[in-house]
């Protein structure tokens, strides 16, 4: 079992190589980074190995992401100490955590009971406030507290679930992955066209390839 003092120090490790070294300076970003113990957030006989560069398991055949992808979808989101995120799939909370360490408030959705309950027990444990937890289906979002800000999502579906975009605000951004077989981690963002026209304008870019476990849930 490793101390509180070498896990201090292979976060250091894990921000300065597999984070910054890979093109993300946000300060905030990562000193959050550095901040939040990823070794909380994983089974216990995977704690000695919480920092390495990749995604670890975390029951129900989900995973916890790999920090750089965690890191690269925060900074995407550009948020602010005033932003309301709607993250959709909470797994174990440790991207909640990040979330909540950046924005005013977080409204969480996840579909596996189990997964909800433990992460709403850890990120109370650990003071988590400005959380908030909702046990369902991921394609809906959470349309009580629309419009977001910041929308994340961390599982792929196979396409963008339109009611996703319309919870999202004039001006806001949301960072999913998109696919079945390959998938693409998309940065979605939604405007007006012009100052006098009233209809969204939906601008999507392609940021890089990832694998993320699949959204499940039905869609319709």
């Amino acid at each position: 079992m490793l101390s509180a003092k070498n896990h201090s120090t292979l976060r250091r490790k894990m921000v300065q190589n597999q984070i910054e070294a890979r093109g993300i300076h946000d300060p905030q970003i990562l000193a959050v980074m550095r901040k939040v113990e990823r070794h909380l957030f994983v089974k216990s006989q995977y704690r000695n190995v919480a920092y390495k560069d990749g995604p670890l398991p975390i029951g129900c055949d989900q995973t916890i992401s790999q920090p750089y992808i965690v890191a690269l979808m925060t900074d995407l989101l550009a948020l602010t100490p005033t932003s309301k995120v709607l993250e959709i799939g909470t797994g174990c909370g440790y991207q909640t955590a990040i979330l909540a360490e950046l924005a005013k408030e977080v409204y969480s959705v996840e579909i596996i009971p189990v997964l909800a309950k433990r992460a709403k027990t850890r990120l109370e444990k650990l003071n988590y406030r400005n959380v908030h937890f909702k046990k369902g289906n991921g394609h809906y979002g959470w349309q009580e507290y629309a419009p977001y800000d910041a929308i994340l999502v961390a599982a792929a579906p196979k396409d963008v679930p339109e009611r996703l975009i319309q919870q999202l605000a004039m001006g806001g951004r949301m960072v999913i992955p998109v696919g079945d077989a390959e998938q693409n981690l998309l940065l979605i963002r939604k405007d007006f066209q012009t100052e006098k026209n009233a209809t969204p304008s939906i601008q999507t870019s392609g940021i890089t390839p990832v694998s993320f476990v699949p959204m499940t849930g039905e869609s319709k």
